[in-house]
């Protein structure tokens, strides 16, 4: 017996390899020391940092928004959000974004697909500077389908030790914003996959399912990827407008604000607007208030608290931003206004 008859295919891994040689490659700066291919990535961090260089590390996923995807073969957008999940978290911490691995898990091996993912990854990079300097492809056959994919990510940056963001440096008084986000990106789709198994069975068929009232498809808006937060946020960082910044990931705004607020200090959120998905899914699936505040991001993609005398600088760089509220003294962490958001 041979590999290929175990479902793996050492050639179709090549080709895919070769396919996304030059992919990759757009992706190298000078500080790259090692040509793809290698057993390990190299990178010159020689001068940067400042003056206590320290690494900052991060990993993540896209969880069940692959098998979304795979319903209408749409996997064109979840190169970008395994950047956007691992690079906007790094970023919160003040570091520059340096290099990035992906892994890549296949039911089978098509070059095609994985060009595309990786593509897609290349470009978001492209947008913060980030190289992607390695990966790893692995075929599944029998844990995986053909046409089921995984990915993981993991990103390194750099940080000058004393000039990182965080609660350390949140203080009474200080302004909080939220950046928005128009779609789910990469959370909760375990849930919105139970809520929306019938579209999702019709979009296999080829059948455009359910429309949103802007006439868009709602698959459309399930699949739509994430806003990549991080040259916003370093652009603040670095211009000394942030204390600290929250990327709203699972565990919805108050599960992500709480970890960059100090004890003793709290913010009452207030309402603002949900994009017509998030109420469509709380109406579908009879999801509860709290339920959809603890799994989704509700519009609000990247939180940012600044002191007083730069939140105008940052609502004149971002106009739509939302004004969630202030920090003050409190023992409750995050609360919510009584005012219930629409």
């Amino acid at each position: 017996m041979e590999y290929r008859e175990a479902g793996v295919d050492i050639e179709a891994a090549d080709s895919a390899v070769a396919r996304i040689a030059q992919i990759v490659a757009r992706t190298f700066t000078e500080r790259v020391a090692s040509p793809i291919g290698g057993f390990g990535a190299l990178y010159e961090i020689g001068g940067l940092g400042g003056a206590r260089p320290t690494l900052v590390a991060t990993t993540d996923g896209v969880g069940t928004k692959t098998e979304v995807a795979r319903a209408g073969a749409r996997y064109e957008g979840l190169g970008r959000d395994l950047v956007a999940m691992c690079v906007d978290d790094l970023v919160v911490t003040g570091a520059t974004p340096l290099f990035f691995l992906d892994y890549l898990a296949l039911g089978r091996v098509e070059p095609s697909l994985v060009a595309l993912l990786v593509d897609a990854m290349a470009a978001a990079l492209g947008e913060v500077g980030a190289s992607l300097i390695g990966g790893e492809i692995a075929e599944h056959p029998g844990v995986l389908e053909p046409g089921q994919v995984d990915l993981a990510g993991f990103c390194v940056g750099i940080v000058d030790g004393d000039a990182t963001l965080g609660s350390e440096r949140v203080r009474a008084g200080d302004r909080v914003l939220g950046l928005r986000s128009p779609n789910l990106r990469s959370n909760g789709f375990s849930l919105v996959r139970r809520v929306y198994a019938d579209v999702l069975e019709a979009v296999a068929r080829g059948e455009t399912g359910p429309l949103l009232a802007d006439g868009r498809p709602l698959y459309d808006a399930l699949i739509e990827p994430s806003v990549l937060y991080a040259p916003l946020v370093l652009e603040f960082a670095r211009a000394g407008l942030l204390h600290a910044a929250a990327h709203v990931t699972g565990g919805g705004l108050a599960g992500n604000l709480v970890r960059v607020l100090p004890t003793g200090l709290g913010v009452e959120v207030k309402p603002w607007a949900w994009p017509e998905i998030f109420r469509r899914l709380a109406d579908d699936g009879d999801v509860s208030l709290e339920a959809m505040r603890a799994t989704f991001n509700l519009g609000i993609g990247m939180v940012l608290i600044a002191p007083p005398d730069a939140a105008s600088a940052l609502r004149e760089r971002v106009p739509d931003a939302v004004d969630l509220g202030v920090v003050e003294a409190s023992d409750e962490g995050v609360t919510w206004s009584t005012t219930v958001p629409s």
